[in-house]
């Protein structure tokens, strides 16, 4: 419980029509995508970079636990107040677009602005911001470039690290940094922005980011591969990209998905469809999309495809994307809880990986379908147990554990892109050494030595 006069002197700050810390709020910032819930004793809706700064002064000198948060999406805890404390919520206020600059073809953010209005808004002058995770119409670019989110399009186009040039952030004592620059080359120092990027608001609070962006693509098609086992589709996916195929997404749903989105959603699939490969290619010259979909279909085709279907207009396309829309709710046929992972591995191992993931799964007696995003070695992983059930659970987490190992030992990541947040934090040994983990823990302290932000997140201490 947060003392009268932190509340008082809070709104002393910033207003108090920006610190809440009635019921309402508190239940409304207390859970993420994880469902688990943590209740703040407070929430602060800071109106700029100063306010930003004051807030954190004050916290600092009393110790009082800060959990920066944008729209809350993350599915690992990483925006939870697991210790209380204060929520700075970034959404109310520092959410305007700054600028799109032409010339330098980047965009300056507030942390607040959601991901679709910035593509949206750059889209509008013949611009492109790549960077599309599934909760681009309400995630904050803040939130994104804190977590390194991904996307469908990451397979051409890379992730939020590939587009951040510089950014403005503030450190628990109040001192404002700047890291990066807008300029395309920069070595001078450390990279400071680097080490803030898919730090989970455990270093500082960003307060503004410059973003990269590129000319827009004047064409994109659509495509399906269908495929009679998924170890086909698997070798499709590297075969197919070292031949010179470069899609800007290739999704995968393996043959449980298949089975889930016939029976739940009634989708019409080929009775011995086994796995599909669905994505984009574009250009800025129709010649270079047919000669991508080209060399997609022949290589498909060459490791087993049993069909190759091309979207030719938007209506085709949205019929092709649904079924990959669709896949995360439709395999709750599979049980009533999902344990999902999004585990990354090197593209070649894919085949290797899901063979083994799934005789894990058979092995604790557990469904795991898989899909995702296949062409940059990420997929998401789902045990199915019955929620109800806690000797289920628990077998179902000892089965991730072995999932995570498993990764880890092809030369793998815990997360390609939901971050470690808490849900994770328990694995990290597993991935990292007593020498890289207290390497982690010196670069906390140098930042932030009273361990004010966000702790207990990326298993870094409470």
């Amino acid at each position: 419980m947060l003392a009268p006069k932190h509340i008082t002197a809070l709104e002393d700050l910033v207003g108090k029509e920006n610190v809440y810390s009635d019921k309402a709020h508190l239940i409304a910032y207390s859970y993420d995508a994880t469902r688990t819930r943590f209740e703040p004793d407070a929430v602060v809706f800071p109106r700029d970079e100063e306010d930003v700064s004051r807030i954190l002064v004050y916290c600092n000198h009393h110790h009082i636990v800060i959990t920066p948060r944008g729209a809350g999406s993350g599915f690992t805890g990483g925006a939870l107040p697991t210790n209380g404390g204060i929520i700075l919520a970034m959404e109310k206020h520092m959410n305007k677009i700054l600028e799109i600059d032409m010339e330098n073809m980047l965009a300056i953010v507030q942390p607040g602005v959601i991901n679709m209005d910035l593509q949206k808004a750059a889209e509008e002058v013949g611009l492109f911001y790549p960077p599309d995770p599934a909760s681009e119409e309400y995630s904050t670019l803040g939130g994104n470039v804190s977590e390194n989110a991904g996307g469908m399009r990451a397979a051409k186009y890379g992730i939020t690290k590939d587009y951040v040039m510089a950014l403005r952030a503030v450190r628990p004592n109040g001192d404002i940094i700047r890291a990066g620059k807008k300029t395309i080359k920069d070595v001078a120092g450390y990279n400071v922005a680097g080490i803030l990027i898919a730090s989970e608001g455990t270093l500082a609070v960003l307060t503004e980011l410059t973003l990269k962006l590129i000319p827009k693509p004047k064409f994109t098609k659509a495509y399906m591969g269908i495929f009679p086992s998924v170890d086909d589709a698997m070798n499709a996916v590297f075969k197919s990209l070292a031949a010179g195929a470069n899609p800007v997404a290739m999704e995968f749903m393996d043959d449980l998905v298949v089975q889930a989105l016939k029976e739940k959603l009634g989708i019409e699939l080929p009775e011995d469809a086994g796995a599909l490969l669905i994505g984009d290619v574009d250009g800025n010259v129709s010649q270079e999309v047919d000669f991508q979909l080209e060399i997609l279909e022949k290589s498909f085709k060459e490791n087993g495809a049993q069909d190759f279907i091309i979207a030719h207009n938007a209506k085709e396309r949205d019929t092709l994307w649904y079924a990959r829309r669709n896949a995360s709710p439709s395999i709750t046929i599979f049980g009533s809880k999902k344990l999902n992972e999004d585990i990354s591995v090197p593209r070649s191992m894919l085949p290797e990986a899901l063979k083994r993931i799934y005789e894990i799964g058979n092995k604790y007696g557990f469904k795991v379908p898989c899909f995702g995003h296949a062409g940059d070695g990420n997929i998401h992983v789902n045990v199915m147990v019955d929620g109800s059930d806690e000797k289920q659970l628990e077998e179902g987490h000892k089965a991730i554990e072995e999932i995570f190992q498993l990764v880890i030992d092809m030369g793998g990541t815990l997360s390609g892109e939901h971050g470690i947040g808490t849900s994770k934090a328990p694995f990290m040994d597993i991935a990292f050494n007593d020498v890289e983990l207290d390497l982690f823990k010196s670069i906390k302290h140098a930042f932030d030595p009273n361990n004010i932000l966000n702790p207990g997140k990326m298993g870094l201490p409470n």
